[in-house]
């Protein structure tokens, strides 16, 4: 039997893409609950998440804003699924992605699997400093732990759900991406990478990350390295 896929879509301010990226999600033909979770949005994103309660979906609410970290840890309350796949509620990331993806997890020769950005997908061309703050990211990630991803900070991450139930997380907002990458390589887990397709957005179109996540991405990456 096909095992089921839960999909954590955590939300914040994207009105503009929340019901297209649904509707990708939707056509992955796969057995699968989709688990959105709207962080305190101010800009009409939550009265568009309204008009799907109704759909099938699982649609939760944060009364004030948390974090992408904070909304994944609610929406795994939820989550009944066998594997886990988050994605971001923007259109940086494409579903049509899950199939590879999701192979090494099927074939049981992993239990964690990231899409890299960096390994020959087509992307389209931004910013030299945040291609070089990634890159900076992983060489810290790989050093400290051994190993040798080549796309630390990707939003596309599937585990095995009782993986990630199991790691304890605490990280409230982007420090969720080196928060697990440490704990899951302190557990020493089979991690597999694929190619993904990457449509970066500019901050004009509403990227959020900034040098002031870096930081804790830094921050985060010593501390789980070192304790719990």
């Amino acid at each position: 039997m096909t095992p089921k896929l839960s999909i954590i879509i955590p939300v914040f301010n994207e009105k503009n893409t929340i019901l297209e990226i649904i509707r990708r999600v939707e056509n992955v033909n796969f057995p699968k609950e989709i688990v959105i979770v709207d962080d305190a949005s101010t800009d009409g994103t939550r009265p568009l998440l309204k008009t799907l309660e109704t759909s099938g979906k699982i649609i939760l609410y944060h009364d004030k804003n948390m974090g992408k970290g904070a909304a994944i840890r609610t929406a795994l309350e939820k989550v009944s699924g066998e594997i886990v796949i988050i994605q971001d509620a923007d259109l940086e990331y494409n579903p049509k992605d899950y199939p590879s993806l999701l192979e090494p997890i099927l074939n049981e020769t992993a239990d964690v699997v990231y899409g890299s950005r960096f390994l020959g997908g087509p992307h389209r061309v931004l910013y030299f400093w945040h291609y070089l703050a990634n890159l900076f990211f992983t060489l810290i990630t790989n050093l400290l732990y051994n190993i040798n991803l080549s796309d630390m900070g990707t939003c596309y991450k599937v585990f095995r759900v009782n993986v990630l139930k199991s790691l304890n997380l605490k990280s409230n907002r982007f420090g969720f991406e080196p928060e697990v990458t440490a704990k899951i390589c302190k557990l020493k887990l089979r991690i597999y990478e694929t190619p993904i397709s990457y449509y970066g957005r500019v901050y004009s179109e509403g990227k959020k990350i900034t040098w002031k996540d870096g930081l804790v991405y830094i921050w985060c990456l010593l501390k789980y390295r070192f304790c719990d």
